[in-house]
């Protein structure tokens, strides 16, 4: 066989390349389609530290579906002192980390006014969330501060809500918060030159609640007593951390409620999202490469943002806690690579619609974590995420895409440079998509040239290669074409820490940017663009 037929041989056997729920392409199918970017001023902003994981309280006992998935994992037991637990939380620099969670309202703190005994969480099915009371000790804490100081992240901590209250067969949990303990540990936290970025009041007690439930005008009260707290221990401290609520689910009603009467005392609001269900459901895959189901949440982040804008709220939107599946996830599903998939498309979401923080359940616990909850190596999204914090900036512009329904569609202004990062995922299995794009729907890309003054900037030599402008781009895909794969390549390589506990670098390939951005099927890809300068990112 001669050369020439050998590599059509190749060729061929590279398009008809099967693909199925475990591989990507089952035919070759390709078409055309364009990204419009809108860059005259941003449709969203987002806040430096935008990406955000979940540390949770839950001991190794707790079980969903017959699976125990949370090891150790907890607030309480973690080691503290792995390479690459600390490595992947160094990469983000800075990592905003929430300490929360279901069992956060049945914790009490080691203080010197504490008299109880500091004992663990105990598993009991006749209590309230399944567990006793569990308490965190200064020593503990001393341990959790000393690592979050030496890993760089910023820290929201979750408080007991619940304390004082009773809670009523209905689930109504009735009284005032009892903060004695929640002030005693704040005041230990500033005598000890600690430092804790937010103070979240009360995990998933709002609205119809989860276990139990706050009326929203007593809960507006205990948030403004918590803001008297901060603001009295922090009189002498700068900067004044956060006051952030409530922490649960979303109710258009105790929502509204809630932060009208709340006042100017709540700096964040906050809600949770589990919007693909429980994780035994066998048709996780199937919804989050539907775009219509995934399209859904949107009607949830318009509500809060109107409610926002139309309250006396000065409170801005976070995502305090969001796992996709509840009850710990699915394994080989929410800590795979088809995660990813749903994982950036609520970051893209979260973005437009202005949500300035976006909290993943979780950084390692369950079968959602960042991270492999026994060898703290990272699953994709891990990787999804820390991409996304190297290329996507503060500012989302409004996007769309026109070719194909298959292809979700992103771009922020660049973080390092003064362009564009577009965030293209397509979640066909059987098409290619070969796309270019237009800035505000008037002229395209691929006709552009360096003296074009919308967007010209070539000055940097960097990406300067030949005398044509380049481009970058991360075509992220599952190993073997698996969904399943709990390993994502990058650029066609395995993305895995080194001997000694490194992250891997991320580096792109180089493109000429009069082509078009190819999408192959189940594949997710970032495209810096630094020469395209539109106003918005000016």
């Amino acid at each position: 066989m001669g050369c020439c037929q050998i590599i059509s041989v190749i060729v061929l056997f590279l398009w008809v390349f099967r693909f199925s729920d475990k591989t990507a392409v089952s035919s070759a199918v390709e078409v055309k389609g364009t990204v419009f970017v809108y860059g005259r001023a941003a449709v969203g902003t987002v806040d430096e530290d935008f990406i955000c994981a979940t540390l949770d309280w839950w001991p190794p006992q707790k079980c969903d579906y017959g699976t125990c998935a949370w090891d150790h994992a907890s607030i309480l037991n973690l080691d503290l002192n792995n390479t690459i637990f600390q490595n992947a939380i160094r990469e983000f620099a800075p990592l905003k980390i929430r300490i929360g969670g279901t069992l956060q309202d049945l914790v009490i703190y080691e203080t010197a006014d504490q008299k109880q005994p500091c004992i663990p969480f105990t598993q009991n099915t006749s209590l309230l969330f399944g567990y006793t009371q569990g308490c965190l000790s200064m020593h503990r804490w001393n341990q959790l501060n000393d690592f979050f100081t030496k890993t760089g992240a910023k820290v929201i901590f979750g408080l007991n809500a619940l304390s004082g209250r009773s809670i009523q067969p209905n689930g109504e949990a009735v009284g005032a918060w009892d903060y004695t303990n929640a002030e005693s540990f704040i005041r230990y936290i500033v005598q000890n030159n600690h430092t804790v970025d937010g103070w979240e009041l009360g995990n998933e007690l709002c609205g119809s609640g989860v276990g139990a439930r706050v009326a929203a005008s007593q809960y507006a009260t205990d948030t403004i007593a918590l803001r008297n707290i901060v603001n009295r221990v922090y009189k002498d401290v700068s900067p004044m951390p956060l006051v952030i609520g409530p922490g649960g689910f979303f109710d258009a009603a105790w929502f509204t409620e809630y932060l009208n009467k709340t006042e100017d005392s709540l700096n964040a609001t906050t809600r949770h999202i589990y919007d693909l269900g429980p994780g035994v459901d066998q048709h996780l895959i199937e919804k989050i490469l539907d775009p219509s189901y995934l399209d859904q949440e949107a009607t949830t982040f318009r509500s809060l943002k109107s409610i926002i804008i139309n309250s006396s709220t000065k409170a801005v939107a976070w995502v305090g806690e969001a796992g996709g599946a509840y009850n710990s996830g699915r394994n080989l599903v929410s800590n795979a690579f088809v995660y990813s998939f749903w994982y950036l498309d609520q970051l893209g979401m979260a973005s437009v619609y202005d949500t300035k923080t976006y909290c993943r359940q979780s950084l390692i616990g369950g079968n959602y974590g960042l991270l492999n909850t026994t060898n703290f190596t990272p699953n994709p999204d891990y990787y999804s995420a820390l991409i996304w914090r190297r290329l996507m900036g503060r500012k989302a512009l409004f996007t769309s895409f026109s070719g194909t329904k298959k292809i979700r569609s992103y771009t922020h202004c660049a973080r390092p440079s003064k362009g564009i990062t577009v965030l293209l995922m397509n979640l066909d299995n059987t098409t290619t998509v070969v796309a270019n794009v237009e800035l505000n729907n008037t002229f395209s890309l691929r006709h552009r040239k360096t003296s074009s003054r919308k967007i010209a900037r070539t000055s940097q030599l960097t990406w300067v290669s030949n005398g044509e402008t380049q481009r970058e781009e991360y075509h992220l895909t599952a190993k073997d074409g698996d969904l399943h794969s709990r390993t994502m390549l990058l650029n066609g390589n395995a993305l895995q820490v080194n001997s000694t506990g490194d992250i891997p670098p991320l580096e792109p390939i180089y493109v000429n940017s009069a082509e078009p951005i190819t999408i192959a099927p189940y594949s997710i890809v970032f495209v810096h663009m630094p020469n395209v300068v539109v106003p918005a990112c000016a």
